[in-house]
């Protein structure tokens, strides 16, 4: 129904952007996350704590329904081998992507993510994925988001519509976007319970959350911080 919405939820802070987003405008919202030996698994032990967090936030605790885990075991692991699942060097690769990428990732979570919809009577699939302040990952482009819609229309026979709500916008609007939907309380949400690190350091604190502080993933958000807070 064009009123109820499934989020891809990480735990990260992008998908809990998506997730506020998502409360703030459908009826009904429900959550979908990926297990997939990722080396920063950690996020996915960030999840049930922002769940309970956000239904109070905005007065969202009837509009936040259930939540569904998809644990994709070796699959992804094993057709490649990235520092995204392995214990390998982040770095460049000759392709000029970081080895962060993993390839075919977005296009499975939003083909099972599709299926779940599809079971549940779902529309709406929202995402995090960005192409203004990113890795380069080609599979967090809007024409890729707008391929897989077609794709996945057709072969469900459904009417389902990608939402990807930062698609245009960089970390540090990212962090305005929060601080518009839920004000102070988002943001240390965000601030403490998110994880965004690839490394999976919940040990360092720093002013914009945990983590090593010198992944991608860490550079971004603290540089989208900085830019927000001026």
């Amino acid at each position: 129904m064009a009123d109820q919405a499934l989020v891809l939820f990480s735990g990260g802070q992008d998908s809990t952007t998506c997730l506020a987003w998502a409360l703030a405008r459908f009826d009904h919202v429900e959550t979908v996350g990926f297990a997939y030996r990722q080396r920063h698994a950690v996020e996915l032990e960030c999840r049930a704590p922002i769940r309970a967090s956000l239904q109070d936030i905005g007065g969202w605790r009837a509009t936040l329904g259930p939540d569904h885990m998809v644990d994709l075991g070796e699959t992804l692991a094993a057709i490649g081998d990235t520092a995204m699942t392995g214990d390998i060097e982040i770095a460049m690769t000759e392709a000029g992507l970081p080895n962060t990428f993993v390839p075919g990732r977005n296009l499975l979570f939003l083909t099972y993510a599709a299926a779940i919809a599809y079971r549940r009577g779902l529309r709406v699939i929202v995402g995090g994925m960005c192409e203004t302040d990113f890795s380069g990952y080609p599979d967090c482009r809007d024409d890729t988001m707008k391929a897989m819609q077609l794709a996945l229309n057709l072969g469900m026979n459904r009417r389902f519509v990608l939402a990807m709500p930062l698609m245009w916008i960089d970390k540090a609007e990212t962090w305005a976007l929060a601080d518009r939907l839920g004000g102070a309380r988002l943001v240390e949400t965000i601030v403490e319970r998110t994880h965004t690190c690839y490394l999976g350091n919940r040990h360092d604190r720093h002013d914009w959350g945990y983590g090593c502080g010198t992944c991608p993933a860490c550079e971004l958000r603290a540089a989208g911080w900085r830019r927000w807070r001026g």
